[in-house]
């Protein structure tokens, strides 16, 4: 009968567990003992004449004699120790005795009757046999105790005792081993969005559970897997899933794991780390950031390249698919580095897929953010469509923590829900940074700083591809003394006019400075900086440039060593040229719009210096209507006209409610000609 059946809590833990602490403990113990019976009094191994004659002079006050052993200790008076010992009384102790060798008991006896009868010998006499024991231990105690710490310190180095990094151990795989009963409990209904890069995933999972299913059309089991994408997006979160999901074992490690200071020891990890994955075959080994050991070789020659971390490359190529056979290990490796790995690396038969895990899309937000709300207390003023519209490039982690910091503004405001006020307030303290209104600025800076932000919102408000504007704000955020917040439109492709309209609505802040301040600050020092970015690649990877039209010099396989531009001198110059005359020229389109539009910049910063915050219902208020409405915007009109006309039904079909008669045939009629 199974015990554990009926007890829900299964098998009771065991009371007591062996230790090899009591060991020690039970060994000082004995020690100590000794030392308490022994007290630490001095002895001395006498002759018998010496003996006798302390005797006979009145010298010992206790005799011990030992029959088995012919063998006798005497404790001596404080006057005779001090001439035996010629020593004070603290370092001779309380009890300093002597010894010595006797014939025998009986000859013992009769020599005593002599000296009492004689000499008037009154000292107390006892007859003990001796423990073989306590000799051993009193002479080879001290030796035993240098055997235990020996073995205790070989165990500590070996590893044995506290845990695997030990001296001889450290050429063990450090991995850790999850089966269907540990801890990990995520599955593939916590991984919202990613459905392409799940898809794959859930195919080898099923494979492990099925294989029949595909070996009987001649398919073959993928040897390896790798996740690439940005940091963020996913990839562990996907690796736990599997492991969560197979029911098979699941070994989990990283790529530094690997590398270690003593030579060998990378390798030696890598094949134990095989060796173990083959006793549990059928199993997954996932491998995170592998570009830690997995990058290219020979990659900077000139600068001399680390042979233990290509000594245990080459190692890994071999184990995952060499001259022996690796049935039944899969691998599952994740890098956000995919461009520095070594090409050997990323073949097929070793990696067969390689599984893109990118950020997501608005759709795959809106699935993020029903994950990360599930436990999160939330009313009817939050909307997820406008959330996940409000975070465009933000990863699964960035939504997460979004969650998560409008929760704790939430509670931070004795709050019992969380509302969408809550979220927006996360977004922009996740985006722009903590809010600073104890900055101190002047008045002067302060209408710089707002005239700088209205001139970023007018001409967003009408250049045709620029990001429609949100909101703006002069509230010093983070290391900025303003903010705007944009809907940018999710496209896959960019135009060149897109381009220019972007570079043109952020070349506005300083635009603005220069046409109705008459001067310039360092305020525009991001907007520059983005610009000329902008600028350059449009000249150098996108050829979008009138005098070097397409050409690219952009690398994207990662493989150049860096240490020589791609072209000449003259070209350089060229492009410099190129850039300098498109940033020129956008700068001059933006002053020329916002003396078109002054009259409606000038309200616009006296709105910003009021209430220090601004929407788009205020620019729409002061400019009128957007003339060129994004897809994001329309989306969001039709949403707010769709919900105003169900509010609007909705209070029509009360007040009907409200309202309704009875029908008799009395106002038949009267109904009649309501509805005429």
């Amino acid at each position: 009968m199974n015990n554990n059946a009926s007890n829900p809590q299964g098998p009771k833990k065991k009371l007591f567990r062996f230790n090899i602490y009591w060991m020690y403990s039970i060994v000082g113990l004995m020690l100590l003992g000794l030392y308490w019976v022994n007290d630490g009094s001095a002895s001395k191994e006498v002759n018998w004449t010496e003996f006798e004659k302390i005797a006979i002079n009145g010298g010992i006050k206790k005799i011990t004699v030992y029959t088995n052993k012919d063998y006798v200790e005497a404790f001596l008076t404080d006057s005779a120790a001090q001439s035996v010992f010629k020593a004070d009384k603290e370092r001779m102790g309380s009890n300093p005795k002597i010894y010595t060798n006797i014939p025998s008991g009986d000859s013992f006896a009769k020599t005593i009757e002599t000296w009492k009868q004689q000499n008037g010998f009154k000292a107390d006499i006892n007859y003990e046999k001796s423990s073989d024991l306590t000799n051993i231990l009193l002479s080879f105690g001290p030796i035993l105790l240098l055997i235990v710490i020996w073995f205790f310190i070989m165990r500590r180095m070996s590893g044995q005792s506290g845990g695997n990094g030990g001296v001889f151990n450290v050429g063990k795989a450090k991995a850790q081993l999850f089966d269907k009963e540990g801890s990990i409990q995520v599955t593939f209904k916590d991984v919202a969005g990613l459905s392409e890069a799940k898809q794959e995933i859930e195919e080898i999972v099923e494979f492990l559970k099925n294989p029949g299913r595909y070996n009987d059309l001649g398919g073959k089991i993928p040897k390896g897997a790798l996740l690439v994408g940005p940091p963020g997006t996913g990839k562990t979160l996907l690796a736990k899933a599997v492991a969560g999901e197979a029911n098979v074992p699941f070994f989990s490690l990283s790529g530094s794991d690997f590398v270690e200071m003593f030579v060998g020891v990378g390798a030696s990890r890598v094949r134990d780390l095989f060796r173990q994955a083959k006793e549990k075959a059928p199993c997954i080994v996932f491998i995170d950031e592998i570009d830690a050991v997995g990058r290219a070789r020979g990659k900077n020659p000139n600068m001399g390249s680390n042979d233990e971390r290509e000594n245990t490359l080459n190692q890994l190529l071999t184990e995952m698919d060499g001259f022996g056979s690796n049935s039944g290990v899969i691998i599952l490796a994740a890098t956000n580095r995919a461009d520095i790995l070594d090409k050997a690396l990323l073949r097929a038969g070793r990696f067969d897929r390689q599984i893109y895990v990118e950020l997501p899309d608005l759709n795959d937000r809106k699935a993020i953010f029903g994950v990360h709300l599930r436990n999160v207390k939330i009313d009817d003023s939050v909307d997820v469509d406008l959330l996940s519209r409000q975070t465009p490039g933000f990863s699964g982690a960035d939504i997460a923590n979004v969650c998560n910091e409008a929760a704790l503004i939430a509670a931070r405001k004795g709050k019992t829900s969380v509302q969408k006020q809550d979220f927006m307030d996360a977004v922009d303290r996740i985006v722009g940074g903590l809010e600073k209104r104890s900055k101190i600025t002047t008045l002067e800076e302060k209408r710089s700083i707002a005239i700088h932000e209205a001139g970023h919102a007018s001409l967003s408000w009408f250049l045709q591809y620029a990001n429609p504007l949100v909101k703006v704000t002069i509230v010093p955020r983070g290391k900025a003394l303003g903010a705007a917040w944009y809907l940018p439109e999710e496209r896959q492709i960019t135009t060149r006019e897109q381009l220019l309209d972007e570079m043109c609505a952020t070349l506005g802040g300083r635009a603005a400075e220069e046409v109705f301040l008459g001067r310039t600050s360092t305020g525009a020092a991001n907007d520059l900086e983005r610009v000329t970015k902008q600028a350059y690649a449009m000249v150098v990877y996108f050829g979008m440039s009138e005098k070097l039209p397409n050409l690219s010099y952009y690398d994207s396989t990662g493989q150049e060593y860096g240490f020589t531009k791609p072209y000449s001198e003259e070209t350089a110059k060229l492009i410099d040229n190129e850039v300098s005359a498109i940033i020129a020229e956008q700068y001059e389109r933006a002053k020329r719009i916002l003396l078109e539009k002054k009259e409606g910049h000038a309200q616009l910063t006296e709105v910003l210096l009021s209430r220090e915050v601004i929407f788009s219902e205020d620019v729409e208020h002061i400019f009128g209507k957007r003339p060129w409405a994004s897809r994001s915007e329309e989306i969001l009109n039709d949403e707010a006209a769709e919900k105003e006309e169900e509010k609007i039904a909705e209070s029509f079909a009360e007040k009907d409610k409200a309202n309704e008669v009875p029908p008799t045939s009395e106002n038949e009629p009267e109904e009649k000609s309501e509805q005429d």
